[in-house]
């Protein structure tokens, strides 16, 4: 090397040190009066092309201080092909710039402007550039260039990261790729990271490495700078704004560049991890170019919680635009009671006008990100990619109903089915909870010729008529209907406010249940394994499994509701009647299965479907159609593939151990209960008397809600705070409710 240096440079090194890199060749050359970089790339016509365009854009700056000048070869030029360690390679040389690493220093918001300014003037001469070489150039580090990581995704180790990166795809695809026309594109760097900017006396004094130039829309810079400057900041958004406000003052921003460059910043990160992870993959060994691996994660993580819209108002209000006129709750009720009847409630006593959702995240139309701790419907995650390409790919493809013949009715079936035990092995398809319960009914009836029927006290079945005559939830309401005659109501085996406790408390309760049975002849008992409207009560050890073979000896069938409790969201169990050591004859199944899209189920016996079959024809217009069985295997599928069930049961037991210790703290916790992510805890005024605080109940939801946090309450008395959020809740999500609910209660204390 430094033969080499002294034939084509015509100086003698007095250093030569080798220097990381992400996959080329690099030496620190020092002379006695001067620095200089020394780079070596792999021989070929495309990287010489890039080389010499490079150098080209470099040229550009020459007046300037602050960027790093091609040095030229003893003839004049700047660039050859060399011999370097026996091997053939594109050479180049570079002054050195002195100065601090932006990733060195203490950071501060005259920094941040002094960045914001420095790239904005590096920008306005990179627009005056024309390359064909670089203008030409595909590849996977430029942000418009996305879709060429997406092969990279499989590389990503952890199914949760792969999907949250997935998500970020599409977003990319649904807000970006239609507006890319009309965005400006130029030139840029490509990559200000806080390891390519200089920094002198709390000032941005130049930026090296220009490796990645791309021909991109010029937002996109601003969109790498931001990721690196900032994912390593807890309030991201209060120091991009420094960066934005300074850059805008020197080559204004357009208001459709602002629209975009969230999803741009996500894109960067996506574009990192994927290829931190085939790196990992390819060469195990290169520890440089998974460097910035964890820091990116923890910004897609903070990048979710944020959500888009709390940053792009952000973004607007640093460059000095308003933000859109939103219309007000109290607007927005206005009219939806124009049209909806007010016994459509909505929740809290300020509602919430949403607009999007991403994972266990929601977003208003006014900028607040909402953990949400509440909505088990979305059961693997608002808006989970996988399960949107699948209805979006299925939709694009046929949708029609089961009097044709299609694969992913079929393939679905045996999917759920595999779920089941060997004796639940028929399934019939509806678009709703409410649908399979009407139809659960209907089936024991035919199968029984009875029409009795034994329910759960607090039990809630679907808003059917069927629905409504099984739930004593609607039924017993001050305006309800009243129990018909019927129905036979077995009081709900809870072991905290009931009155039978301990270790024979379910062969009791059902012990009672079994002599209400006998009052008439019953086609089906019907319960949830854990009594959601009743305030999340599981039914004690041991009830079903004394009481479901007294039912079957009178001749009826057992139903086990698990709308709200299958699919893994007990943890230890799949389904909630496992929980009890029992097989029912019939299972209901509903909101979860389809992530928020309208699926529902009845899973049963051949006797029983065969019962059901000498009647007349069963159909469902939108039951079993395509686009729902393939979300619904979408589903399955994420539950395995992210590890869910465990997920939930992990999770859940530390949730519930953070509120245990909470309820040793404060006595008005009277009782913490529930499986894996389906808790309840239940509000007392004295926690010797058991009475009911349905008042602090509510005082704890709505607080929750005014810091963006959403629970909801249940139980006779309103007094119970559930939570069952979807199951990528984390444990650092169940901290941060938990420490809220702390913070709640020392207030009102």
């Amino acid at each position: 090397m430094k033969k080499l240096i002294e034939q084509h440079f015509g100086f003698t090194p007095n250093e030569i040190n080798k220097l990381d890199g992400y996959d080329n060749q690099n030496f620190l050359i020092a002379s006695e009066d001067a620095k200089y970089i020394f780079k070596t790339y792999r021989n070929s016509g495309e990287t010489l092309d890039q080389v010499e365009a490079e150098n080209q854009t470099l040229l550009l700056f020459s007046d300037s201080n602050g960027y790093p000048n091609p040095v030229s070869f003893s003839d004049g030029s700047y660039c050859k092909v060399l011999e370097v360690d026996k091997e053939k390679r594109i050479c180049r040389m570079l002054s050195f710039l002195e100065g601090q690493f932006f990733a060195e220093v203490e950071h501060s918001k005259n920094l941040f402007e002094s960045f914001g300014r420095f790239l904005a003037q590096m920008d306005l001469t990179l627009q005056t550039s024309v390359n064909y070489t670089i203008q030409s150039r595909r590849w996977e580090w430029n942000i418009t260039d996305l879709e060429l990581n997406r092969k990279y995704i499989a590389d990503i180790p952890e199914a949760s990261k792969r999907s949250k990166v997935a998500y970020f795809f599409q977003q990319y695809n649904e807000h970006v790729l239609p507006v890319l026309p009309e965005l400006r594109k130029s030139i840029i760097h490509n990559d200000a990271n806080e390891w390519n900017i200089l920094v002198k006396d709390d000032e941005v004094t130049g930026i090296i490495d220009f490796g990645d130039l791309a021909h991109s829309t010029l937002i996109c810079e601003l969109a790498v700078a931001l990721t690196y400057a900032c994912y390593d900041k807890e309030y991201p958004l209060k120091w991009a704004a420094y960066i934005l406000n300074a850059y805008h003052r020197v080559l204004p921003l357009q208001e459709r560049e602002i629209s975009v460059l969230y999803y741009l910043i996500a894109a960067r990160l996506c574009i990192s991890v994927c290829n931190s992870a085939h790196s990992r993959k390819e060469k195990p060994e290169n520890t440089y170019a998974t460097s910035s691996e964890v820091k990116a994660w923890e910004m897609i993580d903070r990048w979710l919680a944020i959500g888009p819209i709390q940053a792009e108002q952000a973004f607007r209000e640093a460059v000095g635009l308003m933000n859109e006129p939103r219309r007000t709750t109290e607007e927005l009720s206005m009219e939806r009671f124009q049209f909806i009847s007010p016994i459509l409630s909505v929740s809290y006593k300020n509602p919430i006008y949403m607009e999007r959702a991403a994972f266990q995240y929601m977003y208003d139309a006014h900028g607040n990100s909402f953990l949400d701790a509440y909505n088990n419907i979305p059961h693997v995650g608002h808006s989970h990619p996988k399960v949107v390409e699948a209805g979006q790919r299925q939709m694009a493809k046929l949708n029609t109903n089961t009097r044709y013949l299609y694969d992913s009715l079929n393939r679905y079936a045996g999917q759920l089915l595999a779920k089941f035990p060997e004796s639940l092995n028929k399934v019939f398809f509806v678009n709703s909870g409410s649908a399979a319960s009407d139809l659960a009914i209907r089936l024991a009836r035919a199968h029984t010729g009875r029409s009795g029927l034994m329910v759960m006290e607090h039990g809630y079945h679907g808003n059917t008529q069927i629905g409504i005559d099984i739930s004593d939830y609607k039924f017993s309401n001050k305006a309800g209907q009243g129990q018909k005659e019927f129905i036979i109501k077995a009081p709900i085996p809870d072991t905290y406010r009931g009155k039978y406790s301990g270790r024979d408390a379910g062969q009791l309760y059902a012990k009672e249940a079994i002599g209400l049975s006998r009052q008439r002849e019953i086609a089906a008992f019907i319960t949830e394994p854990v009594v959601g409207c009743g305030g999340q009560v599981p039914l004690a050890p041991g009830y079903l499994k004394a009481l479901y073979p007294e039912i079957r000896k009178q001749g009826g069938i057992c139903i086990s509701d698990e709308v709200q409790t299958g699919f893994g969201r007990l943890g230890d169990h799949y389904w909630g009647y496992e929980a009890q050591g029992v097989i029912p004859d019939l299972v209901i199944l509903g909101k979860p299965m389809g992530n928020g899209h309208p699926i529902g189920a009845v899973v049963t016996t051949r006797e029983i479907a065969d019962s059901f079959s000498k009647g007349v024809e069963f159909f469902s217009s939108f039951g079993g159609n395509p686009v729902s069985c393939e979300i619904g295997s979408a589903v399955l599928q994420v539950i395995e593939d992210e590890g869910l069930q465990e997920n939930a049961r992990i999770t859940g037991n530390y949730y519930q151990s953070l509120f245990e210790d909470l309820k040793r703290e404060f006595p008005v916790i009277g009782d913490v209960r529930g499986s894996g992510l389906f808790i309840g805890v239940e509000l007392v005024k004295d926690p010797d008397t058991k009475e009911p605080d349905t008042h602090l109940a509510q005082h704890i939801k709505n607080e929750l809600r005014n810091r963006h946090i959403l629970v909801s309450t249940d139980g006779p008395f309103d007094s119970v705070i559930k939570s069952k959020p979807p199951l990528c809740f984390t444990k650092a999500n169940a901290d941060r409710v938990v420490e809220e609910v702390r913070n709640v209660l020392q207030e009102k204390a």
